[in-house]
């Protein structure tokens, strides 16, 4: 005897999967749950009834009720998606630090943007500077530094809700605002710099 089931889909046609670029792990330690929150956000709008209904315990009607709106609307039932699948996987306490994180940063709502994906650099470097390419490829928002020279050269990338204006511009200290500098690669890619 076997058992089998259907493959999961995006609407788009992509599988859900570990060998898909951009796929998320259960494990917090390789997607952490702000960005496993990120990922449920960002469905494609013809998919999240489905994965409401199949990723999370919620009652169908109550489904149905979110879902039955469309475009701006629709972006309530993708913040339920989010809280609930990240509620599920890391926690409660986790899924609301996610979400109070994300509102934060893309709304202005709340302060809390601790569960925001962090990477440590010694004071001694922040103190000499680095240059803003290579902060970009040390929080691995870009996969090197040439990526990240090309971000900052199209006008994708942030520091701190500025955009960049030069590569080699440098970043210290100086830049911090409330112990940390906020990196942002294109429009939802988000990453802290702390100094240790």
């Amino acid at each position: 005897y076997g058992m089998t089931f259907p493959l999961i889909t995006t609407a788009a046609g992509q599988k859900m999967g570990k060998t898909e670029s951009g796929a998320v792990w259960l494990d917090a330690e390789k997607t952490s749950p702000y960005e496993y929150y990120q990922y449920w956000i960002n469905t494609d709008d013809r998919d999240v009834e489905r994965f409401l209904l199949l990723f999370t315990m919620l009652p169908v009607a109550e489904i149905k009720e979110y879902t039955s709106q469309q475009g701006n609307s629709l972006q309530k039932a993708k913040e339920v998606l989010a809280f609930e699948a990240t509620s599920i996987t890391h926690g409660l306490d986790a899924a609301t630090k996610a979400q109070e994180s994300a509102r934060s940063i893309f709304y202005g709502e709340g302060s809390d943007i601790d569960s925001l994906p962090a990477t440590p650099i010694a004071r001694e470097r922040l103190q000499q500077g680095i240059a803003a390419y290579v902060l970009f490829e040390e929080a691995d928002l870009c996969a090197s530094r040439a990526e990240a020279r090309r971000l900052i050269q199209e006008g994708g990338a942030y520091i701190n809700g500025k955009r960049v204006q030069s590569f080699d511009e440098m970043v210290g200290e100086a830049d911090f605002k409330s112990g940390a500098l906020i990196l942002r690669a294109g429009k939802k890619r988000y990453h802290r710099i702390v100094a240790k």
